[in-house]
């Protein structure tokens, strides 16, 4: 297994340096990737970059959102014979001691998703939970895979062939932007990724910069389960063979 980091970045220029340190001993490479960051955000990207050989980033001019940040990290990592993508977010939200168990775990089930559940401490604000108890049931509902724990965790490793790879050469209907860790493990599901849950400490900082927008985020999340439901009824007579198939194991 050939493994990097990815962190799409924007807003979040003050805590990637901390992110960025804490990598540095996986000896792994770690693609931050610029999503539109200007004035002091921009600085503080390109100047993490250079804090380890390990460390470079790739500038999208214009922000283009989560989706298209990890596609473009997807595509650095490709082109220099990297398999399997960590994708963790620049907020320092995650615990990055979890990461040597995600990644033995990957090295365990090298064609599987690891996905991260989190496990929040007294910092989590309540709509942040319920929220996500929504997304977690339609996940279920339009996958019929009840072993979803966690369809909106930033904290993930994926492996990039064949699946991952064919998404983005089949230009696949993804969402740019706050639908995109949604859109991304169902439509892997979809094709028969295994998938491996674990959990991961998260913390959200008194001080934190959020890019979720309440109302505009949670309409658009809602449109992709709607796309991804009519998604499903096509795929139904696979997905329940495979739900069968699953009950019997």
């Amino acid at each position: 297994m050939t493994a990097a980091f990815a962190i799409p970045v924007y807003r979040h220029g003050k805590p990637l340096a901390s992110v960025v340190r804490s990598l540095i001993p996986y000896g792994l490479p770690i693609i931050v990737v610029d999503d539109g960051n200007e004035g002091e955000d921009r600085e503080l990207v390109a100047a993490a970059g250079t804090l380890s050989e390990l460390a470079s980033v790739v500038r999208l001019e214009k922000n283009g959102g989560k989706g298209r940040a990890m596609n473009a990290a997807v595509r650095a990592a490709l082109d220099r014979g990297i398999d399997h993508l960590f994708q963790l977010d620049a907020d320092g939200q995650h615990d990055p001691a979890a990461c040597g168990d995600f990644l033995a775990a990957a090295e365990e089930n090298p064609d599987a998703i690891i996905c991260g559940y989190p496990v929040y401490d007294e910092t989590v604000p309540g709509y942040r939970k319920k929220g996500r108890e929504f997304s977690n049931g339609w996940a279920r509902i339009v996958t019929l895979d009840g072993r979803i724990q966690d369809v909106l965790c930033g904290f993930r490793i994926y492996p990039l062939l064949p699946h991952y790879a064919g998404l983005l050469d089949r230009h696949a209907l993804l969402d740019a932007r706050m639908g995109y860790d949604v859109d991304i493990l169902v439509h892997l599901l979809w094709r028969g990724v295994p998938l491996v849950n674990k959990g991961v400490r998260v913390t959200y900082p008194a001080d934190g910069v959020s890019n979720f927008r309440m109302f505009h985020d949670n309409v658009r999340i809602s449109l992709t389960f709607t796309r991804l439901f009519v998604g499903m009824l096509l795929r139904l007579p696979l997905l329940l063979w495979r739900a069968w198939k699953r009950g019997r194991g």
